[in-house]
């Protein structure tokens, strides 16, 4: 049994949207058992056997700013989020935000896209946007944080809800630990992990510690959580933007692409295009009403 909801940004949807998205599924071959309302108008569910691929391919693009997620009934609300930071759990680029300071953030943004495009090795793309900083007074991180990292629209909730419901939530950025571990605090994640940026004499020396914090970090990070807390990969839950987040996604039982660079976008069991963070609530079948924010 699988099950397809379908989650609508500007809280559209109407019940004749649920009779169009059965009929979409069993015209690609689906049998559909029950449709239902998580919340009326903003998310619902179809039950249904058949090809999940198809199924999803049936109803993306069909309504207006709704995001699809396809997956088995089994294990669907999930005990293990291991989630990215920038662009993912926090609106900007940390790296990119701390250039600006330096008066380069142009030079060092199109390095950073590139690399969250898969177009440069990570490690090696980190390293040169870290040597451009040497010199950045120390005191600009805390600046930095202060002015520019802003939470998405949907952490909070996503993860406060999970840990409520008896899950364990964690923070793995190729970003830096200067952000990533207020980041973690205030939003409610178990522990971050992230890379370290040197300092000596109160300014940045250009370098970052190693090893660096990159794609197989993420991928081991999950697989460790899950051997720690004794749960099948079914379990789990990961969500990232960019390039380096790829291997936990597809390691994960629900691997989502959160407004994702294309390569992301493309490989992912699940994108969220329209909505904020809390479609991944909706994705477990968890309504509104049930949300945590405190």
């Amino acid at each position: 049994m699988f099950i397809a909801t379908l989650i609508a940004a500007k809280g559209q949807l109407a019940d004749q949207d649920l009779s169009t998205a059965r009929g979409k599924l069993e015209a690609a071959g689906a049998t559909v058992s029950a449709t239902r309302w998580i919340d009326a108008g903003v998310a619902a569910d179809l039950d249904f056997t058949g090809d999940p691929l198809a199924a999803r391919e049936a109803l993306e693009g069909q309504f207006d700013a709704t995001d699809v997620v396809v997956q088995p009934a089994a294990s669907r609300e999930k005990r293990l989020l291991v989630a990215d930071m920038d662009s993912t759990m926090i609106t900007v680029e940390c790296i990119d935000e701390l250039a600006d300071y330096a008066g380069i953030k142009e030079q060092v943004a199109e390095v950073t896209e590139r690399a969250m495009r898969g177009e440069l090795d990570f490690a090696a793309a980190l390293d040169a946007r870290v040597a451009l900083l040497e010199g950045l007074d120390e005191r600009v991180i805390e600046q930095c944080l202060a002015e520019r990292v802003t939470l998405m629209a949907g952490a909070r909730a996503l993860v406060r809800t999970m840990k409520a419901r008896g899950g364990h939530a964690i923070l793995v950025s190729g970003g830096f630990t200067r952000f990533a571990e207020p980041v973690a605090a205030e939003i409610g994640f178990d522990r971050a992990i992230a890379n370290v940026l040197e300092i000596a004499h109160g300014t940045l020396t250009g370098t970052v510690r190693k090893p660096i914090v990159g794609s197989d970090t993420k991928e081991k990070t999950l697989v460790a959580a899950l051997a720690e807390l004794g749960l099948d990969a079914s379990e789990s839950l990961a969500v990232g933007d960019g390039a380096n987040d790829l291997a936990m996604i597809r390691r994960a039982g629900l691997g989502v692409a959160y407004r994702a660079k294309p390569i992301v976008a493309g490989a992912a069991a699940a994108r969220v295009d329209h909505g904020d963070l809390t479609a991944l609530l909706y994705a477990q079948g968890i309504p509104s009403a049930e949300w945590g924010t405190a």
